[in-house]
């Protein structure tokens, strides 16, 4: 059998005996002294070459065997020509980087390890925020591995960056040095202001200053984390300060005008130019984030979800939320964005509306038709559902479980203070098919994968907890976020792909159920064996906006099998015709999803919108079966033209007639131009199967 060895970028080609002759001919020339064939076959004999070794292992291996044959002089010019060719690669490749970048379609395309599609334009800024990403990769390695060192040995450290350099596993975020995404408590914001956090603004004091300050704080959160920043108590807060000003009962005379300029306001007109002010400025990109927008995420609550949460609530000044005036606010903000999202291309917040579940559906009757309301008004928004509020969804998909929901001054408003520290995902596709193709059963070889990602965890928590004592996460100190509420993800991907190779049929069948069952329950077993008073760990289906494409693309470069170009984020195949709408929800229900308690997001793919009666009958359909959390994605139009947006899936603008269209659609999570996709989300975009109303 042939020996290979592992470049740098991660491919494999042919060992060559030869190079290694002529950098060690050259390391003695550039002495003064030639190498004979004596001294090379000594030099070598101290090589120990295996299958699939990396030219790093190589050239350390020579740098041995010339220390030890005492040819001193000549190691040390073989380091320095290593460490200059490494620099001049490294140079290179950053130029060959930044000309490539220029000339792409986008930035998502341009990107070298973040395909992100939130970026809505290409320019010196996302330039200036890619070119530094390699660097931070490395830092990061370097930080976890001499960690893992410390706490599990040598061993695992090599074992987990073989692993990454092979595409086992992936590290989401390695080139950022935040924590991932968190759904903070704004309480230490209401009564301390930005200040504990770095800032310079007091607390809010009126409507006005809530605004404001909400925009400026959300910012400065979202630039010291590297994920979604979720606000649950966002309209909460705000019905407090607007009851503050208008009184309790605002919302019964919400046409009355209050402002005496000349402009003459109503109080609904105050509200929704607040809601124009927060929204708007939140979506404009920022240089913190790569000039990106905030990934901005908030909450709507059914009766029964909000009295779980915030029954023992109390404001600074000692009164409680008030559930008549709430309710109407985020009755207002749903239409308002629904039919604000006609006027421009706004991607957040991300929205979810929590219902809480009784005797197969939705147990608040107006909150469920309200939402079924909003669906087939065109509105897009996730609906999450639970039969107990002992979860909450804080990002496009993350589920946590709420370990305290009850209000404390302490900790602030307990359960909506949670989150995720880092995601370590798993690629199954090409573990399972290494498994068999090794003759192993895939189980016992996940099993050793999955007690490595979670040492692997641990190790990162411990370097998160240093940061903490050094006073270099504000967040926690300041009880934004509680670290020992925040999970610690193993995310997974291409596990449908995987069922493929082993060749389960992938719909609801009791081989791909236990299948499931197998694969995610191994997981699960061990967040509990690593459980403690201080580490929380969950298991999440990724949405995998880059690392999808990326793993189909490596595994395919490396001999494994896949049918697609980019892994799947569900449990069906999303381009399959023959599984419909009704098919999709068991296939995402309680019997699917009960091992992943860090979520999966079912995306309801349709050609057209529903009426409010069979969208309130797919909630008790999901309901019935578990399905937690779930949207309706249909494609909206938008004209390069005119700039008409039509909530509607068309081909000719019925404005202007003109044919140069775009769509808006859920790229996995959130909402964007399918312009603004990588090459190849845009593929995969293409692929997508969208059912007819007349499968119902």
């Amino acid at each position: 059998m042939e020996t290979t060895i592992i470049k740098r970028d991660g491919k494999k080609e042919p060992f060559s005996l030869e190079k290694i002759k002529q950098a060690i001919s050259k390391a003695f020339l550039s002495t003064g002294n030639f190498a004979n064939q004596e001294t090379l076959t000594n030099i070598l004999s101290h090589l120990r070459i295996s299958n699939e070794i990396t030219v790093e292992e190589i050239q350390n291996q020579v740098e041995i065997a010339l220390m030890s044959e005492r040819y001193y002089v000549v190691a040390k010019a073989y380091m320095l020509y290593r460490q200059k060719h490494l620099e001049d690669r490294e140079v290179r490749d950053k130029l060959n980087f930044l000309i490539n970048y220029c000339e792409a379609n986008n930035a998502a395309t341009g990107s070298q390890y973040d395909a992100n599609a939130n970026i809505e334009s290409k320019n010196i800024t996302t330039l200036i925020g890619e070119l530094p990403k390699e660097n931070f990769i490395r830092l990061n390695r370097k930080l976890l591995t001499d960690r893992i060192k410390v706490m599990f040995g040598k061993e695992l450290a090599d074992k987990y960056i073989d692993l990454l350099n092979q595409h086992y596993i992936y590290k989401n975020d390695e080139t950022s040095l935040a924590n991932y995404c968190a759904s903070i408590t704004m309480y230490p914001w209401l009564i301390g202001g930005t200040l504990s956090i770095g800032g310079n603004s007091l607390p809010p004091s009126n409507l006005k200053s809530y605004c404001g300050g909400f925009i400026n704080m959300v910012f400065m959160v979202s630039s010291m984390l590297s994920g979604a920043c979720a606000t649950p108590e966002f309209l909460m807060y705000m019905d407090y300060f607007i009851r503050k000003e208008y009184g309790d009962d605002y919302y019964t005379e919400s046409d009355k005008i209050v402002d005496l300029s000349t402009k003459k306001r109503t109080i609904d007109k105050i509200i929704t130019d607040c809601f124009e002010q927060i929204v708007y400025s939140i979506n404009q990109p920022t240089g913190a984030r790569n000039f990106q927008a905030v990934f901005w995420n908030i909450s709507y609550y059914d009766k029964y979800y909000f009295l779980s949460l915030f029954e023992n609530f109390y404001f600074p000044d000692g009164t409680v939320p008030k559930w008549e005036s709430l309710s109407w606010l985020q009755q207002r903000f749903l239409s308002w964005f629904n039919t604000e999202r006609t006027r421009a291309i706004l991607t957040f917040p991300v929205e979810t509306m929590a219902l809480l579940t009784e005797n197969g559906d939705v147990k608040d009757e107006e909150y469920g038709a309200i939402t079924a309301k909003m669906y087939a008004e065109g509105h897009s928004f996730f609906t999450y559902m639970s039969d107990r509020a002992d979860s909450l969804s804080s990002c496009c998909r993350l589920r946590n479980e709420i370990q305290d929901n009850e209000f404390s001054y302490t900790l602030g408003a307990g359960g909506v203070s949670t989150g995720s520290k880092s995601v370590l995902t798993i690629n199954l596709n090409r573990c399972i098919q290494d498994a068999c193709k090794k003759g192993i059963h895939y189980l016992f070889f996940l099993e050793e994968i999955t007690d490595l990602v979670h040492k692997v965890q641990i190790a990162y928590n411990e370097n998160l907890k240093t940061f903490l004592t050094k006073g270099m996460l504000p967040l926690f100190d300041a009880g934004y976020i509680n670290i020992k509420r925040q999970y610690l993800t193993i995310g997974v991907n291409g596990l449908v792909e995987a069922a493929e190779f082993l060749g389960i049929e992938i719909n609801d069948n009791q081989d791909y159920k236990q299948f499931v069952a197998d694969v995610l329950g191994l997981i699960e077993s061990y967040n509990h064996k690593y459980r403690n008073e201080e580490l929380m760990f969950n298991c999440e289906m990724i949405p995998a906006e880059n690392v999808g494409v990326k793993h189909a693309k490596w595994d395919k470069r490396d001999g494994f099998k896949s049918k697609r170009d980019c892994y799947n984020s569900y449990f069906f195949i999303v381009e399959d015709e023959k599984i419909n709408i009704l098919d999709k929800i068991p296939l995402h229900g309680r019997d699917y999803i009960k091992h992943l308690t860090g979520g999966s997001a079912l995306h309801l793919n349709l050609e057209e919108h529903l009426s409010e009666k069979q969208y309130r009958q797919l909630l008790r359909i999901a309901a019935i079966e578990g399905c937690n959390y779930f949207t309706f994605n249909i494609p909206n139009t938008v004209c390069n033209q005119c700039n008409h947006i039509d909530k509607k899936h068309l081909k000719v603008c019925p404005v202007c007639n003109s044919s140069n269209l775009d769509y808006l659609t859920r790229v996995i999570g959130y909402m964007k131009r399918v312009s603004n996709f990588s090459q190849g989300r845009q593929n995969e975009a293409v692929n997508r199967y969208y059912a007819k109303v007349s499968q119902l």
